[in-house]
């Protein structure tokens, strides 16, 4: 799982901490350069926040990116790009993030691609998956599990079914304060990171997915809450959407002619 350049899909400022904050670190100490795509802010859009919360959004957001900017120190990670996208909009950016991502190859030239797993733990995630699929032809490509609602319980680092490629990284005392160090400089989201263990990480060369269908058939980790009329903090979004966004920007990708990607920019 590990290589000289490796590209991490970061869904949301704070995944590489939750995911894989001991495996980079991990392939740094062998030499390997490793470059973060953010591909969200990872703050709601103002619409999405309380009415008295909507004028401070952009704030927010320039808050949130500061603190990615102290983990990538802490990690070491080259910020290849971010993407100020509200969170929960990913699958509405689809095509333009997939462009993005293949200039980043281009320019950055990994010889891996690490992505968070199709697990439901966040429709961002899943999505992030999907876009890391569409270029395994070219790169190998590892995900990580972060968290999930399988059999009705929070999972954390733990993928929803095994198939026996997995690795396990059961973390050192040391690993695990250095991550849960890591974790707490995104003070914005330290009530939404409680949950997340420091024990272990898991990886597994990306598994076959039916994106057309939900990860699993149960509730999922961001549909916990949706009996909530309202609230900025639950995500009231449908899985059969996220599959119907996939499944569109699978179909315009394939009908779309090919064109050599221009240089990336940070």
């Amino acid at each position: 799982m590990y290589s000289q350049r490796i590209l991490v899909l970061i869904p949301h400022p704070d995944d590489e901490a939750v995911g894989c904050a001991a495996a980079i670190t991990r392939a740094r100490a062998q030499g390997a350069m490793v470059f973060g795509a953010y591909l969200t802010s990872g703050v709601p859009a103002a619409e999405e926040l309380w009415p008295w919360q909507r004028e401070g959004q952009p704030g927010r957001m320039i808050h949130r990116r500061h603190e990615a900017q102290r983990a990538a120190d802490m990690l070491g990670i080259e910020i290849a790009s971010y993407q100020i996208i509200p969170t929960r909009t990913l699958k509405s950016a689809l095509d333009g993030t997939h462009d993005l991502l293949t200039r980043l190859i281009e320019h950055h030239k990994p010889d891996m691609l690490w992505a968070p797993a199709y697990e439901g733990g966040h429709q961002d995630h899943d999505v992030a998956n999907f876009l890391a699929s569409t270029f395994r032809t070219n790169l190998p490509v590892w995900e990580f599990s972060e968290y999930n609602f399988a059999g009705g319980r929070v999972r954390s680092q733990e993928f929803i079914s095994r198939n026996g490629t997995e690795q396990e990284i059961v973390l050192k005392a040391y690993e695990r304060r250095f991550k849960r160090a890591v974790l707490e400089t995104y003070v914005s989201e330290r009530e939404n990171l409680s949950h997340i263990w420091t024990e272990r990480e898991v990886f597994r060369p990306l598994a076959e997915y039916d994106y057309s269908r939900p990860p699993h058939p149960r509730k999922l980790f961001y549909q916990r809450f949706q009996w909530a009329p309202f609230h900025p903090r639950v995500d009231q979004t449908k899985p059969e959407e996220i599959c119907q966004a996939i499944e569109e920007s699978r179909r315009t990708r394939e009908t779309k002619p090919a064109s050599r990607p221009a240089t990336a920019e940070s």
